[in-house]
């Protein structure tokens, strides 16, 4: 009798000897692109931090080790605060203004038609989904510079608009260039060139519920908006979720919108953002070291984000189901 005759079959199995076929597959399935990832997305990781520490102009190859010198700096800086804080905001009301109202018209056009009959969403829903879905299409750069000309004060569409209304005292009005509407109206843009996106995301999402849960829900007199928050939310939250922390992630650099709109950061800084102020101090002030610890403050708070929201889904219940 042979001595592990004996032994289950999973013991036995885990003593069965590698292959070249299973070296060969590990090797060119998973060894390979975690090394490409190692190269190319960890290592650059690795070296912000380490630049960070540094005093390196970025020009030269002489670099002194300065340690947290940078991050003290960092922190005592009021631009680079303000920067901070106004990413903050961003983060805070772009992702939540941008889902919600993507969610509510996912639902008018997939389930929001008329309720009797069968499930179905507003008359020519196709075409508002192709039109809401083109401003994606269209570059961020762009975007920007459209949206630069229409808010512009001397000839900008939305001056025009406002003052054929009989409101004069918009004429002339600097949307881009008043402290108390800088932040506002960039935010707006943004918020309009994504609404699409995440509208056909949740349409998506929304298509694959059964169409049986919203005529019980129809049945049982649920309106649309309690149909809505206690069958469409729970079922779609994991896309929810995800289309939360994309646009956060978003929220958080922005550089594109903010440097084509107000390259200098917007009166006073009210729209200044971390990114902006990394290039102006890399590229411009050739400070890539104290650059690279924005960089990484920045990083930290994406992450710190991320795994925030995640958090809270959790603990919200994200794993449960529709009730």
């Amino acid at each position: 009798m042979r001595p592990d005759s004996g032994k289950p079959a999973a013991i036995r199995s885990r003593r069965k000897k590698l292959t070249f076929d299973k070296v060969s597959f590990m090797v060119v399935f998973l060894g390979l692109p975690l090394a490409v990832y190692v190269i190319f997305v960890i290592s650059p990781f690795v070296q912000a931090a380490y630049y960070s520490m540094t005093d390196w102009s970025g020009f030269t190859a002489n670099m002194n080790f300065i340690g947290l010198d940078n991050y003290v700096k960092l922190f005592h800086n009021a631009t680079f605060m303000k920067a901070l804080g106004n990413n903050i905001i961003l983060v805070i009301v772009l992702p939540l203004v941008t889902i919600i109202l993507s969610l509510i018209l996912a639902t008018l056009v997939t389930v929001g038609g008329s309720s009797r009959g069968q499930i179905k969403g507003l008359k020519n829903s196709s075409f508002y989904r192709v039109v809401s879905f083109f401003p994606y299409v269209i570059p961020a750069i762009i975007i920007g510079i459209m949206w630069t000309q229409i808010y512009d004060p001397s000839n900008g569409l939305v001056n025009g608009i406002l003052t054929s209304l009989g409101l004069d005292q918009f004429k002339s009005f600097p949307w881009l260039g008043d402290e108390r509407t800088a932040m506002v109206a960039t935010m707006f843009v943004i918020v309009w060139g994504f609404i699409g996106f995440y509208m056909v995301l949740f349409v998506a999402a929304i298509k694959g519920i059964p169409a049986e849960l919203f005529e019980a829900a129809r049945i049982d007199g649920a309106g649309r908006v309690r149909t809505m928050v206690s069958i469409t939310v729970p079922l779609i939250r994991d896309n929810i979720q995800t289309a939360y922390v994309y646009m956060g992630i978003l929220a958080l650099d922005a550089f594109v919108y903010m440097q084509v709109m107000n390259s200098g950061g917007g009166p006073n800084n009210s729209t200044l953002v971390m990114s902006q102020q990394l290039f102006s101090t890399a590229f411009t002030k050739n400070q890539f070291g104290y650059a690279s610890a924005m960089g990484v403050v920045l990083a930290a708070v994406t992450l710190a984000f991320s795994g925030l929201v995640f958090l809270v889904n959790r603990l919200t219940g994200g794993k449960d189901d529709a009730r």
